[in-house]
Order: C-alpha cells, then sequence, then structure tokens
C-alpha cells in the first residue's frame, strides 16, 4: 500500500473494483463459518436437535439452527452480515454498471433482482427461524426464487471473459443441481420422519450458501477493470492519495 502527496486535493483513494469482490466473499464466508464453530463449539447438542430426532441420529446443524438459535454465534453472524451490506451493495452497482447497455432492459431488470436478493437476505438474517418460522421461510424462499434471474441474468450479461463465464455456468449449475437432492431430503424428514435425513439436508443446505457466495466472487474477474477513486473536490483534505494494492 503506497501513498503520495496530490497537489490538487483531489484523489484522495483509489482502489481496483476486484476488491469490491473480494471483501464480499471474505466477510459472507466469516459470518457463516464464523456461527457453526461458535455454535458446534458452545452448543452442539442442541443445534443438531430438530423436532423429531437428536444426537446422534443428527449429527451437522443446518444453517438455520446455526445463525439463529443460539447467542453468541447468532449475535456474531448478524454483525458480519450487516458489514457484508456494504461491498454488496457496491458489487451489484458495479455489476449494473458494467454490464448497462443504452436500450437494453435487462440489465436493470438483473440489478433490481441483485437489490431485491440483498434486503430479502436481510429479512431471513435479522427475522430468524426461531422469531418467526412463517416470515424467516418466506425471505429464503423468495431470496431463492430471486437467484434464478439474478444467476441466469448475470450469465447473459458476462462480459467477454472465457474464465468468468466458465465458473459461473460450473457454480450455477452445482448450485442449482443442489436444490433437488436438498428438498428431497427435507420432505424425507419432515414427512416420512427419517432419522439422519435432516443432517444430509443440512450438508445440502451449507453447499448452496458456499455456491452462492462463490458465485458473487466471480465478478472479481470483471471488476478488474474498474479503478474506483474517492475524491476530494473542494481540496478540503490534505491531498494524501490511498492506494489500495491491485
Amino acid at each position: 500500500m503506497a501513498g503520495y502527496k496530490d497537489k490538487d486535493g483531489g484523489v484522495v483513494l483509489s482502489f481496483n473494483g476486484s476488491w469490491v469482490a473480494w471483501s464480499h466473499t471474505a466477510v459472507a464466508y466469516t459470518a457463516f463459518l464464523s456461527a457453526l464453530v461458535i455454535g458446534s463449539m458452545l452448543h452442539y447438542h442442541k443445534i443438531v436437535k430438530n423436532e423429531w430426532f437428536g444426537y446422534p441420529d443428527e449429527w451437522f446443524p443446518s444453517v438455520s439452527a446455526t445463525i439463529g438459535d443460539r447467542y453468541p454465534e447468532r449475535s456474531l453472524f448478524q454483525l458480519f452480515i450487516a458489514i457484508t451490506s456494504g461491498p454488496r451493495f457496491a458489487l451489484v452497482g458495479l455489476w449494473y454498471i458494467l454490464t448497462r447497455k443504452p436500450g437494453h432492459a435487462l440489465p436493470k431488470f438483473v440489478g433490481a433482482m441483485g437489490l431485491f436478493r440483498t434486503f430479502t437476505c436481510g429479512g431471513w438474517t435479522y427475522i430468524t427461524s426461531t422469531d418467526d418460522h412463517d416470515w424467516h421461510d418466506i425471505f429464503m424462499i423468495a431470496y431463492l426464487v430471486a437467484t434464478l434471474p439474478w444467476t441466469l441474468g448475470c450469465i447473459a450479461l458476462s462480459p467477454p471473459n472465457p474464465k468468468a463465464i466458465k465458473y459461473r455456468k460450473y457454480i450455477a449449475s452445482a448450485f442449482f443441481g443442489t436444490l433437488v437432492p436438498m428438498v428431497y431430503f427435507f420432505l424425507q424428514h419432515k414427512i416420512h420422519r427419517v432419522p439422519g435425513a435432516y443432517t444430509v439436508y443440512a450438508f445440502f443446505e451449507w453447499s448452496l450458501i458456499l455456491f452462492d457466495v462463490a458465485f458473487d466472487a466471480v465478478t472479481a474477474l470483471d471488476f478488474s477493470t474498474f479503478e474506483v477513486v474517492v475524491k476530494d473536490v473542494k481540496g478540503a483534505t490534505s491531498g494524501y492519495v490511498q492506494w489500495l494494492p491491485k
């Protein structure tokens, strides 16, 4: 990281656009994985238990039980998700700027879906299954439904970067392919009350989280073309320019 004096008091901060994607990825993964580690250490037997079975029939916690049932993992998760919202909104905004074209409605629609997903994520994050199971599920389902146009739209609008397009297609296929067995094992648990089915369901549920965040991490390959600049247009700062590494 380096800096220098800008005699005009203009640019005071500059960083490559890929940092938006990487910061979003790092903080989002930290939110989920920190809750999983802390929850497993402090409340393992409680978060693996469901309405039908507990340990040892069920031995891996679901996402909802991990992030919403117990303190302090619930608070830790919500703290990091709040931090994630900053780079998340920036990611959606940069993607719209990168893909917009005069007379084309698709970039606007995809951008709107990106914003909608961000707000619905806040819904199932801060209204947990313990608080209100119905609204938690409504926001979660809305998030998953909006993921379809967001994912397909991002693939359709991808700049001509073969590496990024390949990664998006692979991750999207893994994400949507995971939904079918996840629903199957959820029904095995909920309707047929099969011991251990919820644990298998939980693995697929966590896989969705990993794939979802990874899909948006691919934007780092496209955002490398951007330089995000903060300018002091009135000369109120000392004019010391801070550059983040490429």
